[in-house]
């Protein structure tokens, strides 16, 4: 089982806001099998040196440099800790606090020490939907299953949303399983869209200031539907056919996570579509200089950065000018991650992928608000 606990966007920012040096940005990868996890509880003490080394080589005031020790060490002490893991484990250590994520997907394990947080890799941790609702809808049943990184799916207990059908048509329900007594396709139709504004009025209290994607799981013509007259603005368009009568809620968790993939990899593909058309139109840029000056300003509406490069260097808070250097050490930080931090600032929006989702090739692509 997966233990994760992700950052809320208030926390994500709070350290996009710190500034003070030393700051320790440790990412690990982890087993959830606890009898393997001896093996990254050395990583981490690898990484921790490394972290140390390039702090003493800037001459890093000591006594900070032991108490950021001393945090890790208690981590990588706690056995009960390491009993529950994810996939990756994200430490995020200053000399007077730390604090940690337990995170779903497999990151690179890496160490970056300057006077603000790197956040790119687990900017990539909420880039990806991990938590979904499934709404399992058919004549004879309606309910919905809650999905998350950490915790088996689970059906929730609805008591404003009708059990079925029936109940929501006050029929009764003694007829054929799957039949509703009408022979009339267009009485049909107009029965099954009651039934769904009936069961969508019964979730709206649930779902009201959630932003996880909605999954249908239903036959058609039920399944479109419900997707037409849904209000939740979050309704995904990809759905799990088929009836999921009598389904166990762990199998329907699988299937959406397979629809979670899809919602992902469309995203991906929706903002390389996006990157092409605005780059006729002077709006789209892959340039690191000429980002960093851009979302200094505001100019960038969405960025996708390599979860796994780093750019070592300097961005003016005035200017954007970029100041690049050969290698990182406790000064310096990741131009790229310094460009996600404004671009987050201005109310824009950042991707943490892959390389070779980059629609450009090189470690970034911008969409901009105008020409710059």
């Amino acid at each position: 089982m997966l233990y994760i606990d992700l950052p809320t966007r208030a926390q994500l920012d709070k350290l996009a806001r710190f500034r003070g040096s030393p700051a320790v940005s440790i990412f690990v990868r982890t087993t959830p099998v606890t009898q393997e996890a001896q093996g990254d509880r050395i990583e981490l003490k690898n990484l921790i040196k490394t972290a140390s080394d390039l702090m003493h080589a800037a001459s890093v005031d000591k006594r900070a440099v032991a108490l950021i020790e001393a945090h890790v060490a208690e981590v990588i002490d706690d056995d009960d800790f390491w009993a529950h893991q994810g996939h990756s484990l994200a430490i995020f250590v200053r000399p007077e606090a730390i604090l940690t994520f337990r995170l779903p997907n497999r990151l690179t394990n890496a160490v970056e020490v300057s006077d603000r947080y790197h956040l790119s890799p687990l900017i990539r941790a909420i880039t990806f939907p991990h938590q979904a609702f499934v709404l399992a809808l058919s004549v004879g049943s309606a309910r919905l299953i809650e999905l998350t990184a950490d915790l088996p799916a689970r059906t929730v207990r609805m008591p404003d949303m009708p059990k079925d059908y029936y109940q929501a048509l006050h029929k009764r329900s003694h007829l054929p399983k799957g039949t509703m007594g009408t022979t009339d396709v267009m009485s049909e139709a107009a029965l099954l869209t009651r039934y769904a504004r009936a069961v969508d009025h019964g979730l709206r209290e649930t779902l009201a200031g959630q932003d996880a994607p909605l999954i249908v799981a239903a036959t058609e013509p039920l399944a479109s539907i419900y997707r037409r007259i849904s209000s939740y603005p979050h309704t995904a368009a990809e759905t799990i056919g088929g009836s999921a009568d009598g389904t166990p809620d762990r199998v329907v968790g699988e299937q959406a996570r397979k629809v979670l993939d899809k919602i992902y990899a469309d995203d991906i593909e929706a903002f390389k579509a996006l990157y092409r058309q605005r780059t006729s139109q002077q709006r789209a840029i892959s340039d690191v200089a000429q980002t960093a000056k851009a979302a200094t300003f505001g100019a960038v509406d969405m960025v996708m950065v390599d979860m796994d490069a780093s750019v070592s260097g300097y961005v003016d808070d005035e200017t954007g000018a970029v100041s690049f250097e050969d290698k990182p050490d406790a000064r310096n930080y990741s131009v790229l991650d310094e460009i996600a931090r404004r671009t987050l600032a201005s109310g824009g929006r950042v991707v943490a992928a892959r390389a070779a989702d980059l629609p450009a090739g090189g470690n970034l692509a911008a969409i901009l608000r105008y020409p710059v």
